[in-house]
């Protein structure tokens, strides 16, 4: 027993039948019993059994564990490639193909290579829905805090990631627009800022910090609050924009209106042309940085109270000066007022406070802008009366010039003279039909308006008749003064056949001292015709146009006096009647 037990197993090669040989030697030597060797034999046999069982175990527990580690790694290639969607790009090892070994092996690369594809797709899912999650927070206001996002790794397809880019790619859009908005309400506020003088740094960061000029661009907040507020802030500084402009507007109406009134200098009113430039412009028109601020219409308001308080002091010179106007204006159109009751009448009424100055003033003014009415509806009849009275001077010259002896002599100027006589002459044998014009219109205008048309207190139709009556007697006292010469003439010749020789006629005295009618002497027609009339025992008109006695009035239209009688009646010598000498 010792020499086999000391008998080194690396001698020779050892098998199960030369240890059986080598025991038997030693029972044999030892002299066991045959039922002890049979006994020790079954003992041996059972514990080999035993020993090949447990390897039988063992091997066949390491391949249950080979074959789950190949339906795990099957079941995980099938849930990677659904999850990845790559069914149809990836060769798939069949089963049954080999050992169960080899197909592990088989699969092992592609499973390596799906694990690290996931990986990647996880990442880019997670990059793409970190993005959708961070502009969705920027949108909402609530960017920064939620989590990181989670991933669905059972859908990790390139369509699922496809939808996710979609997904992010309107929500970039989204986002860019909504910057460009804000962006813009920004530059809104920054405009609208300058434009009322407001600081805009805090205006814009009350609404929100980051809308400063001193973040980035894409550091600005789009959320639904920042551009919700923002346009309420626009909105809001578009409304004071519009209030104080029209405000700006009103006392700048107010400053030029003083101004007229006061008749301010061209110089002091440029010391405000920055509040009355934008008197007529719109909203959208002003732009000028400042051109509303708070202090330019305070400004504005100071200078419109200062102008009131001096208007209130000057309100007797400005309605004077007015007053004046007014008066002016119904001189020129030959309208008789009564200038000391209205100046009385506008004292009285400063003085006792019944009507408001601006009252006052627009009462004036609607009194200027109606008598400038009146004086263009007089217009064309006063041009004519101007026409008539010219004429009717250049009557009364050619009458005394008619009567001048001298008048032909060679003295100096005696040609000019004569060729204003001459012009005369046509000027004179026009006015009838002026006359017979100016009637006419006359009564149209009277007829048009229920009124009627005086000439500085008198009415024209009046003075008209008047002037046709006074030029009748005068064409009565020439055909008299004729028919005196013709019986001085015969008389002469009588005498002369009587006593041989003739006798020298003494002077005649002029018969009438009556000269041409004209109807303006001092500027008055009426008081000129009135005149002319008394003098010569004719009718006279008073004030309101009627007759002092019933004598009907000559016709209008009568005719003309030829040149031919002019100059017959201009050449009658003013002589006494004749008295016959005693022979």
């Amino acid at each position: 027993m010792a020499e086999v037990t000391n008998q080194s197993p690396l001698h020779g090669e050892i098998t199960c039948g030369s240890l059986l040989q080598q025991l038997q030697r030693i029972w044999d030597e030892v002299g066991e019993k045959e039922d002890e060797r049979d006994r020790m034999i079954l003992e041996i046999e059972e514990e080999c059994l035993d020993v090949y069982k447990r390897k039988v175990d063992q091997a066949a527990k390491s391949r249950a564990e080979l074959l789950r580690t190949l339906a795990d790694a099957q079941v995980e290639l099938t849930s990677l490639l659904s999850a990845l969607g790559e069914k149809t790009f990836v060769e798939i090892p069949e089963r049954n193909s080999g050992t169960i070994k080899e197909q592990l092996a088989a699969i092992a690369p592609l499973l390596e290579q799906l694990w690290k594809q996931k990986d990647e797709r996880i990442e880019e899912f997670f990059e793409v829905q970190s993005q959708i999650q961070k502009i969705r927070g920027e949108i909402t206001g609530a960017n920064g805090q939620k989590g990181n996002p989670a991933v669905d790794e059972s859908d990790l397809s390139l369509k699922k990631l496809g939808e996710f880019q979609s997904q992010l790619q309107e929500l970039q859009k989204e986002k860019s627009d909504r910057l460009h908005k804000v962006l813009e309400f920004v530059s809104s506020v920054h405009d609208l800022c300058a434009v009322l003088g407001m600081d805009f740094f805090s205006t814009v960061t009350e609404v929100h910090p980051s809308l400063n000029d001193s973040t980035g661009v894409q550091s600005k907040s789009i959320s639904n609050d920042t551009l919700s507020v923002l346009a309420k802030t626009v909105l809001a500084l578009k409304e004071e924009k519009q209030q104080r402009l029209h405000k700006l507007q009103e006392l700048a109406s107010q400053l030029v209106d003083l101004w007229n009134l006061m008749d301010t200098s061209e110089e002091e009113r440029q010391l405000f042309d920055h509040i009355t430039c934008n008197i007529s412009a719109s909203v959208e028109e002003v732009t000028i940085p400042g051109a509303l601020a708070l202090d330019l219409i305070e400004q504005a308001e100071v200078e419109v109270e200062r102008l009131d308080k001096l208007k209130a002091s000057r309100m007797r010179e400005i309605a004077f000066k007015k007053q004046a106007e007014l008066e002016e204006i119904y001189a020129r159109a030959h309208v008789e007022i009564d200038p000391e009751a209205a100046r009385e009448n506008i004292i009285s009424l400063i003085e006792s406070g019944e009507v408001e100055p601006s009252e006052l003033l627009a009462d004036m003014d609607n009194q200027i802008t109606k008598a400038k009415e009146e004086s263009a509806s007089r217009k064309e009849i006063l041009d004519k009366v101007e026409k008539w009275t010219s004429a009717c001077e250049e009557e009364s010259w050619l009458e005394d010039y008619s009567r001048d002896d001298n008048r032909y002599n060679a003295s100096r100027g005696a040609h000019l003279n004569l060729k204003r006589a001459e012009k005369a002459r046509i000027l004179v044998n026009k006015i009838p039909a002026l006359v017979e014009t100016l009637i006419a219109k006359t009564r149209a205008w009277e007829e048009d308006r229920s009124l009627q048309f005086t000439y500085d207190g008198v009415p024209l139709l009046a003075m008209l008749d008047e002037y046709a009556m006074l030029r009748q007697d005068r064409e009565e006292e020439k055909r008299r003064l004729r028919d005196q010469k013709k019986f001085h003439e015969q008389l002469s010749t009588e005498t002369e056949s009587v006593f041989g020789s003739r006798a020298s006629p003494s002077p005649v005295r002029p018969l009438s001292s009556k000269k041409s009618v004209s109807p303006r002497t001092n500027g008055t027609t009426g008081r000129r015709l009135s005149l002319n009339a008394n003098q010569n025992g004719s009718r006279s008109l008073n004030k309101d146009g009627k007759r002092d006695n019933a004598r009907p009035a000559a016709p209008v239209n009568y005719v003309a006096i030829s040149k031919e009688e002019n100059n017959g009646a201009s050449i009658i010598p003013q002589t006494e009647p004749v008295v016959l000498a005693s022979p």
